[in-house]
């Protein structure tokens, strides 16, 4: 095995310099004030600090695309789209450049292929347990009987499938049973499960849940389902990609939660092999001749390439963008040359496509890079060898839409975040092979102008002289400890749009000053942050960003089918209910144990117990030891005053004895509110018993003998849907020290990532993953000369134990509130904004934009 060279990279970047005029533009800072949006060079600069410069033409597509396949003609190309809202398959007519047909589906995920004729295309059915079959004739779909893998109540979920070249056979990977099914595709369309493990697991059923009781459904669904899932996949393989390679009379099944391909012997119909490659591979591709497997390993940033003879890996190949970089790249899908000697890597975090010479397995060597749109899913190379297609998840383009309808009971769900980002095709000339050279490192260097990630990831950019914030980690600061606050779901406007000295909108503010006068006057006391983004669009991604800096491609891929399609098997995919969420480079407290830092977490990452009178337990192995079992997680039955004396009982006790941990993770969540529930209480009083519940934790803290060496950070761990009128990704975020400036307003362009930067570079860690590497830390929002003033908290203004009445309007709704993110978005905001401004006050549609196309003037909405 060897990994490719920094040789190779040396040469690439010679290259990519003399286009690009050397790296230091990367490093530069970004000037105060910047804001996401269209800038002056034509790129997009996004709200998490990256930027956009796809080539090619843009064909726009649907809801998140995952998978294309070409009809083998190659005049079309078929785009599965398996987003939040409606999956369905479109095809593309090349020469025409533009979507001729289409098929909705009820649920899929992943899987696509075409018959070899080109006369049939087959789809996964996901929790359908089904396969869609339909015929196509010059681009065309017509629907014909669907494929019954299994009874629709077992646990399969057909996902990625192939055909056999004789059109006979086809093969489906079941995720969640560590199957694969071979199904005739004869007359009787006779099934047969081959199972890939030695232990042969009893099939599961999904239990079934009264409709009618939405909280005990909530409350179980997440258990249920993992359980299901354990006996169904004892060891978490979650079989997804399979490719046939007919020379040998195998199937290959990458095992995205194993770290391995599965070899399944197609003659016996047992599995005789487990080839290990890297975390969460996904797909594959293999030469004609069957010599070489080439395996995508998304939580690395690696390709892994197998000699199917042996087993063994010959290579990986790096497929980022530096050869030390941290995790993050993800890598997900492939694509080789029609003459086999390229092959194209689509990274989906970083936007680009790596592209390498592996016409010597063994010999691999990095040619350059692809700027693409916002998460390539998918990557595929037109017969010809003349295009490359690229199915961007997120898009290319901003989304805004400040004049759209009234998201009203009813209304189109277009407007949430979920399905804002419609994705793209980019349709890329290839160069011809004596122009490729140059054009590659010219599109090289457009990437690199994308990244703010630089070659060396400990090498923060300058601050200023005497700035608390080290420069680099391991430098010393008079800040010791951090305790990170994670609250739930809200917009900057919708807290803080009525403040004049920041760029909010006081129409779409919901809880002002008189409602949440702690955090008014802790921005007011401290620093003010306007320019500040959520990395995530939910929780299910929210916690996982605002814990590791990055979320999985299993947690990407699947929280758009728990979120959007209710009667969906998937589950809610992270927060530590599957071993597959979580990243290979661990979580924050992961890198708090490995520099010798003391760590605690209050509330995130544990499983509450079924009473309050019971300890709560850990999630994930680096916490147990390190978590407080008195501190309830998410519980909106459970008043954030119990969780605030909670933490302030510990802080007496960590003063008696003369330390606290370091690093303190505390879980404030219920400004996520219920809603109308009738009996429970109002919005209002939810929101405002959170503010003061963080002001008790803050006066508490200032008072303490720790203040003079502490910082807090506060954050949302996603914006969700509220209203906003820059951006659906901004959000209300503080940071509260002796050393944070007082009286000021920071419009630096910060995200969820800058926060976990700013505190690895103050407790000397590690970053996690290529985001937090790359992220401006908030060097402007600190001071070199303390103020040790204590702060006051201020007692609520308003009835914190109102409750909602019966008659309430959108009170005979029904809302899920045993775990977060569980109902209808747009329908849950509409309540509580009716709920604060009164019945007959609909709420003014939000702006949602996937990137801020606002000047950098706060006046200009």
């Amino acid at each position: 095995m060897c990994l490719i060279s920094k040789k190779c990279w040396l040469s690439l970047a010679i290259i990519a310099l003399a286009c690009l005029g050397g790296l230091s533009r990367a490093s530069e800072p970004k000037a105060p004030g910047l804001w996401p949006g269209r800038q002056a060079d034509g790129s997009m600069l996004l709200p998490n600090q990256w930027s956009l410069r796809p080539v090619g033409t843009q064909i726009e597509l649907g809801d998140f695309p995952v998978n294309m396949v070409l009809s083998p003609d190659g005049h079309y190309v078929a785009v599965l789209h398996c987003g939040f809202g409606q999956h369905e398959v479109r095809i593309v007519d090349l020469a025409r450049g533009c979507i001729v047909s289409h098929a909705d589906l009820n649920e899929s995920f992943y899987g696509l292929d075409f018959s070899p004729d080109g006369r049939k295309l087959y789809c996964s059915g996901a929790s359908d347990e089904l396969v869609y079959v339909f015929n196509f004739q010059k681009g065309l779909l017509t629907a014909q009987p669907d494929i019954r893998v299994r009874p629709a109540k077992e646990l399969g979920v057909p996902v990625g499938l192939t055909v056999s070249p004789n059109g006979k056979t086809l093969y489906v990977a079941n995720l969640w049973n560590s199957r694969v099914s071979t199904i005739a595709l004869g007359q009787t369309r006779s099934v047969q499960d081959i199972l890939l493990e030695n232990t042969a697991v009893p099939v599961q059923t999904v239990p079934s849940m009264p409709a009618e009781d939405f909280d005990t459904a909530a409350a179980n669904k997440r258990a249920k389902a993992a359980a299901a899932a354990k006996q169904n996949d004892p060891n978490g393989v979650f079989p997804y990609a399979c490719i046939l390679d007919a020379r040998h009379d195998r199937l290959y099944v990458s095992l995205w939660g194993a770290a391995a391909v599965s070899v399944v012997d197609l003659k016996s119909q047992q599995p005789v092999a487990r080839w290990e490659v890297g975390e969460h591979p996904c797909e594959m591709a293999l030469r004609r001749d069957g010599k070489f497997l080439f395996v995508a390993n998304a939580n690395d940033n690696t390709v892994t390439v197998l000699d199917t003879k042996t087993g063994r890996a010959v290579e990986h190949l790096w497929a980022t963008l530096f050869p030390n970089s941290p995790r993050g790249a993800t890598p997900i899908s492939l694509a080789l040359s029609p003459d086999e000697k390229m092959l194209f890597v689509a990274n989906a975090n970083i936007n680009a496509v790596a592209v390498f010479d592996v016409s010597q397995p063994g010999r691999g060597r990095s040619l350059g890079f692809i700027p693409s749109g916002w998460y390539p899913t998918c990557v595929r190379v037109t017969p010809d060898g003349k295009h490359l297609l690229i199915a961007n998840g997120k898009g290319d383009t901003a989304k805004a839409n400040p004049h759209g309808p009234q998201p009203v009971r009813g209304a189109s769900r277009e407007e949430y975040i979920g399905n804002l980002l419609k994705g793209t095709l980019s349709v890329v000339d290839l160069p011809t092979k004596k122009n490729f050279t140059q054009q590659l490192a010219a599109w090289t260097a457009e990437v690199l102008k994308c990244t703010p990630l630089r070659p060396d990831a400990s090498v923060v950019v300058a601050r200023s002289e005497n700035n608390p914030i080290p420069g680099r980690v391991g430098e010393s600061s008079p800040i010791t400890h951090c305790i990170y606050i994670i609250k739930e779901n809200r917009t900057y406007d919708q807290v803080f749009g009525d403040i004049k000295e920041g760029n909010g909108d006081p129409s779409l503010c919901l809880f002002p000053e008189p409602v949440t006068p702690n955090l008014h006057k802790l921005v007011h006391q401290f620093v003010l942050l306007d320019n500040f983004y959520a990395d995530a669009e939910v929780s299910a991604d929210g916690h996982e960003w605002s814990m590791a800096g990055y979320a999985t491609d299993f947690v990407e891929k699947t929280w758009p089918l728990n979120y959007g399609h209710k009667k969906s098997k998937f589950s809610y995919p992270s927060e530590g209910v599957f071993n597959i969420a979580t990243p290979a480079s661990g979580y924050l407290w992961d890198r708090a144990a490995e520099a010798g830092i003391s760590y605690r977490s209050y509330g995130e990452f544990v499983q509450n117990a079924a009473s309050t009178n019971q300890p709560v337990t850990s999630k994930r192995k680096g916490l147990e030891g390190h978590f407080d079992p008195w501190y309830r997680s998410f519980d909106l039955d459970y008043a954030d005053a119990w969780r605030a004396n909670r933490f302030i009982s510990e802080l007496h006790r960590f003063e008696k004895e003369g330390d606290m941990p370091r690093l303190q993770i505390v879980r404030l969540p219920n400004d996520h509110t219920r809603g109308v529930a009738a009996g429970k209480p109002t919005p209002t009083a939810y929101v405002a018993e959170n503010d003061a519940a963080l002001g008790r934790v803050v006066e508490a803290v200032s008072r303490s003998q720790f203040w003079p060496h502490t910082a807090i950070f506060v954050v949302e761990d996603d914006a969700q849907n509220g209203p906003d009128h820059v951006d659906a990704h901004r959000t209300e975020a503080l940071v509260i020290s002796p050393y944070t400036k007082h009286g000021a307003v920071d419009s630096t362009l910060y995200s969820t990532t800058s926060m976990l930067r700013t505190m690895e570079l103050i407790l000397g860690l590690q970053p996690m993953t290529q985001f937090d590497a790359a992220a401006t830390p908030m060097f402007n929002s600190f001071q070199p000369v303390p103020d040790l003033d204590a702060y006051v908290a201020v007692p609520a203004n308003v009835d914190v134990h109102a409750t909602n009445s019966v008659a309430a309007w959108g009170g005979q709704e029904k809302f899920n509130f045993a775990e977060e993110d569980a109902n209808d978005d747009i329908q849950f905001n509409e309540v509580i904004w009716r709920s604060v401004k009164g019945a007959n006050h609909p709420m003014p549609a939000p702006m949602h934009a996937g990137f801020v196309l606002v000047s950098p003037s706060r006046d200009d909405d």
